[in-house]
């Protein structure tokens, strides 16, 4: 099955679950696991997450891929789950937020900074025209990449490089999501930006941060602090070194 991120998402609805789930994952459906998605989906709207293709594509992404097997019980619930490599998986609600706050309306070329597990570049391909992920370890790489190939998703790119570089080739972009934190966004990055693009990032120290949405206005660039956050550190060239982690 091959995702097509402009066709139009059908609104949410209670009982809709494993019918709905893409690739070959949707042939066994756990109810128990449909029942705690439907609870967290609930649990994101209370919180304020109303954009329904969000929603939507939160919904249709089966999180128990993307984690441990040990941790697939707990796949939805909402909270960070550790993953291979000392990485984690972030928190549902933070996927949800981060990626409602990028305004995606299907036909932006997204660059995200940290693949991790896979799971939000996989919510990104549904939203969005294409996706390129970074991520610096070449083991989560390989995984994230055979996931996003079993899900279809045909417009996910997975490279493994420095992500505080970005990857200027396939640039520019209308929208950078940076899935670690560094203390300021890397100025590769911004560079990437395209005009009136969005970068989220989480910034400050290593061991707390705000999520800030910078908006490019031509040479400019307007921040705005969203919330609190924590995240991994950013290593790379423009992030934290191995050295200071």
């Amino acid at each position: 099955m091959t995702v097509d991120p402009k066709k139009p998402i059908s609104p949410l609805s209670e009982s809709q679950g494993a019918a709905d789930t893409i690739g070959v994952f949707r042939r066994h459906p756990d109810d128990r696991l449909e029942a705690d998605k439907r609870r967290l989906l609930a649990e994101l709207r209370n919180r304020g997450i109303s954009d329904e293709r969000v929603l939507d594509a939160m919904r249709r992404i089966p999180r128990e891929v993307f984690v441990p097997p040990e941790r697939r019980a707990s796949a939805y619930v909402d909270s960070a789950l550790p993953i291979e490599c000392g990485q984690t998986i972030s928190q549902p609600y933070i996927v949800a937020l981060m990626t409602q706050e990028l305004e995606l309306a299907g036909d932006e070329h997204v660059l995200e900074i940290g693949t991790g597990s896979g799971y939000q570049c996989a919510i990104l391909g549904l939203l969005a025209r294409s996706v390129v992920s970074i991520e610096r370890i070449p083991e989560l790489a390989a995984t994230a990449r055979r996931r996003i190939e079993e899900l279809g998703l045909e417009n996910v790119e997975i490279v493994c490089a420095d992500g505080t570089l970005g990857c200027p080739e396939k640039g520019p972009y209308d929208r950078i999501l940076i899935t670690a934190a560094a203390p300021r966004a890397p100025e590769s990055l911004l560079a990437q930006l395209k005009d009136d693009g969005i970068l989220l990032a989480p910034v400050g120290d290593r061991d707390l941060q705000r999520l800030e949405r910078i908006r490019r206005r031509g040479d400019e660039f307007e921040s705005e602090t969203l919330i609190g956050c924590r995240f991994v550190p950013l290593i790379g060239q423009e992030g934290w070194s191995t050295d200071e982690v």
